[in-house]
């Protein structure tokens, strides 16, 4: 008989932890038809031969991968195993505390099409707060809420603890790397209602952490492939095509205004300067920007607002640059205004990413 509820847990070394967290999650459960898939990535501490002396009291079952690692790949080779319509993700260690499980089912049962277990909304938080974890989870939240849009709909998309409706994946090619694969159901799945559930973040009393540098950098890998698939990286190339269509506007105006016109170069200049952030702005927002767009009058004068001020910070930040490169470095002035030229894009990008087009 199939089972309403999968839960997926990933191994590795997990021996000690398994016991404890079956028989949790049987007592939170056992009101539900459910089922707990294990992942295992070949484990060298029996881990697998335990759940397997499980299975004949709980609803439980273990799939070894003798030539893979990763929590993040390990969820999706579990996802053909998985026979619930509701699938929930957790690590094996016991830092996510089983008993909030139900929690997340809950609102998927109330409607929701994913529930994350979040520590960053009111109730949530670390029973133990590393310093060091804290600051790492807090700056890849930001890296992938500036660069992902659509992973800011969750404050914790770092969570590993979560549950989601099966057919929001349902012909999603899934291709995480490291070890998260929230952010990559996040941006890549069909989901339209995502909401949290608090949860405080166990310390470690079982097993070793899998957190290393190996991973941050399969982390940094991962955002990027998520904006080539999701297009954000195309809509940035797009926004570097428009910023280029803008230099040929301000310096073709400069000259016709000063060579035609007889205006004072430097009134050419505030003039053409303002041209060119206009047909920027307009050009992005039917262009660029087009799938975040609101109609309206007043909703074009207000980001064009935004847009302005954004890019007079922008040349600011090119102008200090060239000074800076010039000045310390004795850098050719002409080099030294590529790289603030490169900053100045940089920060218009994400700025009115973040900000103009939200």
């Amino acid at each position: 008989m199939n089972k309403d509820i999968s839960i997926i847990v990933p191994t590795y070394n997990e021996a000690d932890a398994v016991t404890p967290l079956v028989e949790r999650l049987h007592k939170v459960l056992s009101s539900h038809s459910y089922e707990i898939v294990f992942v295992d990535d070949d484990s060298r501490d029996g881990t697998a031969d335990r759940i397997r002396a499980l299975a004949d009291r709980y609803p439980v079952k273990v799939f070894v991968r003798k030539d893979k690692r990763g929590l993040a790949t390990a969820v999706v080779d579990g996802l053909p195993y998985a026979e619930g319509r509701i699938i929930g993700v957790m690590d094996a260690d016991l830092q996510h505390p089983p008993e909030i499980m139900p929690d997340l089912i809950k609102a998927i049962e109330d409607g929701a099409d994913f529930a994350v277990a979040s520590r960053y909304v009111k109730g949530g938080g670390w029973r133990e707060k590393d310093f060091l974890r804290g600051v790492i989870s807090k700056g890849a939240t930001f890296i992938c809420h500036l660069f992902l849009p659509s992973s800011r709909r969750v404050n914790d998309p770092m969570s590993g603890f979560y549950a989601f409706r099966k057919e929001g994946i349902a012909g999603v090619e899934l291709r995480p790397r490291g070890y998260k694969i929230l952010l990559e159901m996040l941006v890549m799945g069909h989901f339209s209602k995502v909401t949290e559930v608090p949860f405080i973040f166990e310390s470690r009393r079982l097993g070793q952490s899998k957190l290393n540098a190996r991973q941050q950098t399969e982390y940094l890998k991962h955002i990027f492939s998520l904006m080539r698939r999701s297009g954000e990286l195309l809509r940035f190339i797009k926004f570097c095509l428009v910023g280029g269509s803008g230099v040929v506007v301000n310096e073709g105006l400069l000259w016709l205004l000063t060579e035609f016109g007889g205006l004072y170069y430097l009134v050419s200049s505030a003039i053409s300067i303002e041209t060119s952030i206009i047909t920027n702005y307009t050009l992005n927002d039917f262009f660029t920007f087009s799938d975040r767009r609101k109609g309206g009058l007043l909703n074009f004068l207000k980001r064009l607002g935004k847009f302005n001020l954004i890019s007079m910070v922008g040349l600011a930040l090119n102008w200090g640059v060239l000074a800076f490169l010039t000045s310390t470095f004795d850098m050719h002035y002409l080099v030294a205004n590529l790289f603030g030229i490169a900053v100045a894009i940089l920060w218009n990008y994400l700025a009115n990413l973040w900000w103009t087009w939200k």
